[in-house]
């Protein structure tokens, strides 16, 4: 039987980020450099193929520091810790890396630097996500006032109006962050934002590549975990770039085939937790289907690396 034509609309920049990519690799380097078990504090990354890889290795996952032997190494999360875990793990003498992305901990020392100078910091962010918890953890409790929504900035209460900063989660829409920004501008004309953009290049890159994509689409798929924010920001980005059918999945055995029934386009990408393998599994899922005409649409192109930490490195 003849395959119907389906042409497929592959986003790039798409997967894993250099945050990503060095927090798996600290991992690894990690079970290499002590053995099993190596304890891991929270999701390394959020996404269940990549940690159960890393389970299969002999990393083990726990979500609290209380979850891990004094004699064995603990790395925190790629997502960022609030201060007061690395201090209890010093002060109970443990070996621990830190995974947290470096732009992440940009963020940390930005909203630090304005406590210093007597700034009282809002946050745009997701309440809950590990990343917020983190950022909102490096000052003492009130310092930092979260705020998700235009709405929120209408009703949060601050100390002094003219003593304001704002940081934001590193993974966030760009374009209802703006629309946040721009209500804590009108409401406290004074308030300090970052030098530089907060959401990080690899979430912006990713949005951008899927507005590219999705009014020509029939469909969108984006490859990811529920609980990874910049993958549901790309669905959430996808539907109000033109495609209503936006749906997030963790690996093609998720994919609703009779939605899809009649479709003759469709967009795929991943958020930046997604390795590569998934999305070709996605793809191949597809040519099962379909006559599959492949299309890479690129809007930007990524060559960012983050080093790891000295501490892995085994001497020659």
């Amino acid at each position: 039987m003849t395959k119907p034509p389906l042409t497929l609309y592959l986003a790039a920049p798409r997967g894993f980020c250099a945050g990503v990519d060095r927090a798996i690799k600290i991992v690894e380097m990690a079970l290499q450099k002590w053995g099993a078990p190596v304890y891991v504090r929270h999701e390394i990354v959020h996404n269940k193929f990549v940690v159960d890889s890393l389970r299969d290795q002999g990393a083990v996952f726990v979500e609290e520091l209380d979850d891990c032997p004094v004699d064995r190494p603990v790395i925190f999360s790629a997502h960022g810790v609030p201060k007061a875990i690395p201090a209890e793990a010093a002060r109970r003498e443990m070996v621990y890396v830190d995974a947290t992305c470096p732009l992440v901990s940009k963020v940390h020392i930005e909203a630090a630097r304005h406590h210093e100078n007597g700034l009282q910091m809002i946050m745009i962010g997701h309440a809950g996500h590990p990343e917020t918890i983190g950022t909102m953890g490096q000052l003492p409790e009130g310092e930092v006032l979260l705020v998700e929504t235009v709405e929120d900035v209408a009703h949060v209460e601050v100390r002094d109006p003219q003593q304001l900063a704002f940081v934001t989660q590193t993974t966030l829409s760009v374009d209802d962050t703006i629309d946040i920004v721009a209500a804590l501008r009108d409401r406290f004309p004074a308030i300090v934002g970052p030098h530089k953009e907060d959401i990080c290049y690899a979430t912006t890159n990713r949005q951008e590549a899927v507005k590219a994509i999705a009014p020509d689409c029939d469909a969108l798929l984006v490859v990811g975990a529920p609980n990874s924010s910049n993958s549901r920001r790309l669905v959430e980005v996808a539907r109000k770039a033109g495609c209503p059918y936006s749906q997030l999945v963790m690996r093609a055995e998720n994919i609703d085939w009779r939605a899809l029934e009649g479709i003759a386009s469709i967009g795929v990408t991943a958020g930046a937790s997604a390795p590569e393998v998934l999305i070709d599994e996605v793809i191949d899922a597809f040519r099962a289907r379909w006559d599959v005409t492949v299309k890479l649409v690129e809007t930007a192109q990524e060559n960012v690396e983050f080093k790891v930490p000295r501490v892995l490195r085994i001497p020659a």
